[in-house]
């Protein structure tokens, strides 16, 4: 019972089949069948290869939305190093939800040589020369974005060289919080003194021959400070032309949420546009001598998340490379063997056609002649 239950089932098996097999005696191979079938197999080894690289590869997804956190503090991570004596120069925040000072006590002045060391123009050659590249290839940035990760540094490295030249700078670094609304961060000449009207800073000691607002931002970001990420201002450098002269740069702040594999944090993407100018009062430049970063938060969040190619779609996709190839190369040679097989006939018939036998009325006739049995004696 148990084996006319095995072959019912084995027999249902066979009729179920969809690949029915040919026996080898009724199989013909030719030279041009195996040409096409080698030019197949090498055509999907190589899509094939092509495909796993793309399976292997990441991309960034990016998603939009109203941000509506409007609580939270924005945090201002700040490495400017001005031509001046710390004594001199005086940096402060004027948030624009206030009229108060916003507190600046998160910086630190620190007196140190305006000139880089070969090791630190090295770096900043670098820092420039990826900002220009970001300005011509834009998809540069998700390339930034994937090879982020905590261990990476883009900061300057520190000097080998602090007594052989005497500070001439003074090097403003740190970090401070502010509201999440437009406001205005600025380096100019005296400390600021917070008063109920807004705010001035104690200038009149100062000299105008003194003033030199020439300056270098290694690093300017909003947000969580992650190493690794290059900044618009990063290593910048302008040089004054004159004593009373003003640099603005005018920022857009962008919250961004970002999720790699090697890293997931909440920092902001900002652009930017620089302005500077002298201020000459009596020609109608009217203004304060200083560095000015005003600044704007965008009310919508950009999600940054980097996506890879699921397994059963590499599957899919590769199936379909296979499968389509195979059918494709068999309809083309199919096609070819058809189209050559028409010409080699009418090649064979036109060679195989009766010579035209001569008629007495002057006519020529292709009809073979008929064999009688009197023609055969």
């Amino acid at each position: 019972m148990r084996r006319l239950n095995r072959k019912k089932t084995l027999s249902l098996m066979k009729e179920l089949d969809a690949f029915p097999k040919v026996p080898e005696s009724y199989v013909e191979t030719s030279a041009s069948g195996g040409t096409v079938s080698l030019i197949a197999f090498t055509t999907i080894a190589f899509l094939t290869i092509m495909e796993f690289m793309v399976y292997r590869d990441t991309w960034m997804k990016y998603e939009y939305e109203v941000d509506k956190d409007f609580t939270s503090k924005l945090r201002i991570n700040i490495d400017i190093t001005v031509a001046m004596r710390c004594q001199y120069v005086g940096a402060d925040v004027l948030d624009l939800a206030e009229t108060m000072v916003a507190s600046a006590d998160g910086l630190i002045y620190e007196p140190v040589p305006f000139e880089l060391t070969p090791q630190q123009k090295e770096l900043q050659r670098m820092l420039q020369l990826i900002q220009s590249r970001l300005q011509e290839e834009h998809s540069l940035q998700d390339v930034i974005f994937k090879s982020a990760f905590k261990s990476a540094s883009t900061a300057l490295p520190p000097r080998e060289d602090n007594s052989l030249q005497s500070p001439d700078a003074c090097r403003i670094h740190g970090h401070l919080y502010v509201n999440k609304v437009a406001g205005n961060f600025h380096i100019t000449v005296g400390k600021a003194i917070p008063h109920p009207r807004g705010h001035a800073h104690l200038a009149a000691l100062v000299s105008h021959e003194s003033y030199n607002f020439s300056h270098r931002i290694d690093h300017l970001s909003f947000g969580e400070l992650i190493p690794g990420i290059i900044n618009p201002l990063d290593g910048t450098e302008k040089i004054a032309s004159d004593h009373n002269q003003m640099f603005q740069y005018f920022i857009t702040v962008v919250p961004t949420k970002l999720h790699t594999y090697k890293i997931s944090a909440e920092t902001h993407q900002f652009s930017v546009t620089e302005r500077e100018r002298v201020i000459n009062h009596a020609a109608g430049s009217h203004g304060v001598s200083g560095i000015f970063m005003k600044y704007d938060i965008s009310s919508l969040m950009v999600t940054v998340t980097e996506e890879h190619m699921p397994f059963w779609q590499f599957l899919v996709r590769l199936c379909g490379i296979i499968g389509g190839i195979f059918s494709t190369t068999g309809i083309l040679h199919g096609f070819g063997r058809f189209v050559a097989e028409i010409i080699f006939c009418r090649f064979r018939l036109g060679s195989h056609r009766s010579p035209s036998v001569p008629l007495p009325d002057g006519h020529t006739s292709n009809h073979l002649p008929l064999i009688t049995d009197n023609s055969t004696h």
